[in-house]
């Protein structure tokens, strides 16, 4: 494998809360431009190792390199890595008191020092991209819960990240909100952008994933292609949970 190609280095990665072990021993290699969906029971260590891939969970052991860098030595500068690492999260995160636009130049503003008329621009054009031009002026609670989540979708991008991690972006959606936020997503993946992706949204996951990883215990218990994964699981307990889900 050409290493220049890997995105995120995972080795041996373990993640304990006191004395319960979420994750137990977990290495992967994602490359540029790679789709990886995340599947499996619910408290098998998904979210949680999707924290850790940009230090909102501080690992318990091993070792996570992104772009090169070690995030889990203390002297990184986060912040830094994170600008490059966009994050989406169940429950969209986005600030009540401000206007959608000001929700996605906030960041921008702040920490990339952009100028507020760069930041705004940017911002539109990443409303326009999600389908959302109409909304600039919107307060979230003005919102549907498909919208908020293409507008966090929007503000991770006006970072202008590499890589993209969603957790669990469609589980506090209405069913009939759910198609448009992962036709945004799909657009992103057609586009070539590093994706991680934890989701119960096996028929996205099989028509979008480059690779699925299924976690069970803290650990990946298989790997392999959509087709690998949900045509021919070779693991039982793989096995037995795609049986209960599809």
């Amino acid at each position: 494998m050409n290493p220049e190609n890997v995105k995120i280095h995972v080795s041996h990665l373990k993640k304990n809360f006191k004395k319960l072990e979420v994750l137990k021993d977990v290495s992967v290699d994602i490359r540029e431009g790679e789709v990886v969906v995340v599947i499996g029971p619910s408290g098998s260590g998904k979210s949680t190792f999707l924290r850790c891939l940009n230090r909102l969970e501080e690992s318990s052991g091993g070792e996570i390199l992104v772009d090169g860098i070690d995030i889990t030595d203390k002297k990184t500068d986060i912040n830094r890595v994170r600008e490059r690492v966009g994050m989406v999260f169940q429950h969209f995160n986005l600030f009540k008191n401000m206007s959608v636009l000001r929700n996605l130049m906030l960041a921008p503003v702040d920490l990339k020092k952009e100028s507020k008329e760069e930041a705004r621009v940017h911002a539109l054009a990443m409303l326009q991209r999600v389908g959302l031009s109409d909304k600039s002026n919107a307060y979230p609670q003005q919102l549907s819960g498909g919208q908020k989540q293409r507008v966090a979708i929007a503000r991770a991008l006006c970072m202008k990240p590499d890589i993209m991690l969603f957790d669990e972006p469609t589980s506090a959606l209405d069913p009939e909100m759910v198609g448009e936020v992962l036709d945004v997503m799909k657009e992103l993946a057609r586009e070539g952008m590093t994706m991680i992706i934890v989701t119960h949204e096996m028929g996205f996951a099989r028509e979008v994933a480059d690779r699925v990883l299924f976690m069970d215990g803290g650990l990946i218990l298989e790997e392999g292609t959509p087709e690998e994964i949900f045509r021919n699981p070779r693991n039982p307990r793989t096995q037995d949970f795609l049986n209960k889900v599809l």
